[in-house]
């Protein structure tokens, strides 16, 4: 890794740290987690203050009421699944008006997993009281911030959508997120005193009253008034499930992923086939570079639409789709020229990525609202936005995926993290829908194949492949690739940068910390 070279136009540089450091996709968050390390907490403490930092100061993109993943670093790897279920009475018949699944209201929300994640990994790692870690972000709400830029304009994206839900129930999200009946400009102060109040009680009971308690209450009455289906049964029988990792090996580096119900799967398929092609003998700024990379991503989607589910629903198992042989027979299939397969499609996406570490922890975090700012459902009285994570359900029978009772949908959320024979290098992630297995393999081809640090690959960039022979490419991306892409077939369309996903990265280098936060976002990458 050259610390010195930054090919790409931008004034950031790396944040080399000895002790701690963190990255996340918004400053404030960022500073959450610098004075938890200041007080004495370890890398989770930290991991935990930013993400409930990031509900309040990044709504947009995450919230109270999302999913959350985690890979933490102890001496060795440990995954967390904190996704929720569907309701026990959610059955395919309630579906029946609809020939996709919808992608706002009751029928798209599944438990919300966020918190008791927080709460398993304080459980194991925690040196401060849960309740300080809770302190930053309810100064946020209780007192507002100015709104930062990237999230102001994703606010403004997402107005046209939530002030067109009119009905009764979606009123008190509306009086929350949009109180002028328009989304706050950028600089605009914004607070929810409603948000400092229900993590004023997560704080205080752990979590239980989310499950258990009054919250738990709360989100069961409003989905019984207004044709809800989750209950409080459903919220009492959420678990974060401990899991172990998954990962395959890429040019000497060991990349781990989160196992199915998520898609981390996809990265790492990707990385097999395209292991068979030396990368490094052609520019990473060509057109074959980008060829190679998205037709290999292609056919892991290819496979990842159709086989990934809930685990206990998979026909097929992970060895078997992270098999090297059959990632060469996969290989097989690329040509000069684009293939043409058909994959479905999903939501762009609300999801935050950070990462922290110390000399003993690293953490690799990831929580979403799933498609912006979710469902459009806000529980009264509390800042619990309800994600919309059953959207990414199908209702194509026969699909392991299929939508049903107690069952965890196919997830887009997955945390990064990169080991080699067997000590940490550190954790790394890119959210954004399907751009996250995306933005993983074009993070490890820029950093193993090309040599780049972390500051130079969040800053290169990206390519998004969408379906058939669509190819998202950024705007400011040379010409001649583009060019070139379009004569092996691509369909190629040139979109803003918000499409391309927002990573953080930490990688240990000796006995420093190299870290990086994404040009793409607010964020802010910071170490001491």
């Amino acid at each position: 890794m050259n610390l010195n070279h930054y090919p790409y136009p931008g004034q950031r540089r790396v944040i080399l740290a000895h002790r701690y450091a963190v990255a996340t996709s918004q400053h404030l968050a960022s500073l959450a987690a610098i004075e938890i390390f200041g007080a004495g907490g370890n890398a989770v403490d930290a991991a935990i203050a930013a993400a409930i930092s990031l509900t309040v100061v990044e709504p947009t993109s995450n919230g109270i009421g999302g999913d959350g993943f985690a890979l933490v670093w102890d001496g060795s790897l440990h995954g967390f699944n904190g996704s929720g279920k569907s309701p026990s009475t959610l059955t395919i018949d309630k579906f029946s008006a609809y020939a996709t699944m919808p992608e706002r209201d009751w029928l798209t929300v599944t438990v919300p997993g966020t918190i008791s994640l927080m709460r398993k990994l304080w459980d194991r790692w925690g040196k401060l009281p849960f309740e300080q870690l809770f302190a930053p972000a309810i100064r946020y709400a209780e007192n507002g911030f100015p709104v930062s830029p990237v999230t102001a304009e994703a606010w403004q994206r997402a107005e046209s959508i939530f002030l067109s839900l009119t009905e009764s129930r979606f009123q008190p999200f509306r009086e929350v997120f949009f109180p002028r009946d328009r989304a706050p400009k950028t600089g605009e102060i914004w607070g929810s005193g409603l948000h400092a109040s229900t993590l004023e009680e997560i704080a205080a009971t752990g979590g239980e009253s989310f499950y258990r308690g009054d919250l738990a209450r709360k989100i069961a009455r409003f989905a019984a008034a207004t044709g809800g289906f989750i209950d409080e049964e459903d919220l009492a029988g959420h678990q974060c499930l401990t899991v172990t990792p998954i990962s395959t090996n890429y040019r000497g580096v060991d990349v781990w992923e989160i196992p199915p119900n998520g898609q981390g799967i996809a990265a790492l398929m990707a990385l097999n086939i395209l292991e068979g092609y030396d990368m490094a003998q052609y520019p990473r700024d060509c057109g074959l570079s980008y060829h190679r990379q998205i037709e290999a991503m292609k056919l892991a989607f290819a496979d990842v639409y159709h086989h990934v589910a809930d685990a206990g629903w998979m026909e097929v198992t992970v060895p078997q789709l992270l098999d090297k042989a059959y990632a060469r027979s996969r290989r097989e299939l690329i040509t000069d020229a684009a293939i043409d397969l058909a994959s479905p499609g999903l939501p762009r996406g609300g999801t935050v990525y950070l990462c922290t570490a110390d000399r003993d922890l690293m953490v690799s975090f990831i929580q979403s609202n799933y498609d912006g700012f979710g469902s459009g459902l806000l529980v009264p009285d509390t800042g619990i936005a309800l994600h919309n994570r059953g959207a990414g359900f199908t209702l194509e029978s026969g699909h392991p995926n299929v939508v049903g009772p107690d069952k965890r949908p196919f997830h887009t959320i997955i945390p990064g993290f990169l080991t080699r024979d067997g000590k940490a290098i550190g954790p790394f992630g890119v959210m954004g829908a399907p751009m996250q297995p995306q933005g993983h393999l074009q993070t490890l081809v820029n950093g193993a194949d090309y040599g780049f640090n972390p500051q130079s690959i969040l800053d290169a960039p990206r390519w998004r492949f969408t379906g058939g022979n669509k190819v998202y490419i950024e705007e400011g991306t040379r010409r001649e690739i583009i060019d070139d892409l379009i004569r092996r077939g691509h369909d190629v369309e040139i979109m803003p940068y918000y499409h391309f996903g927002k990573g953080q990265i930490i990688l240990r280098q000796d006995n420093i910390f190299v870290a990086a936060s994404e040009p793409r976002a607010d964020g802010l990458a910071l170490g001491y």
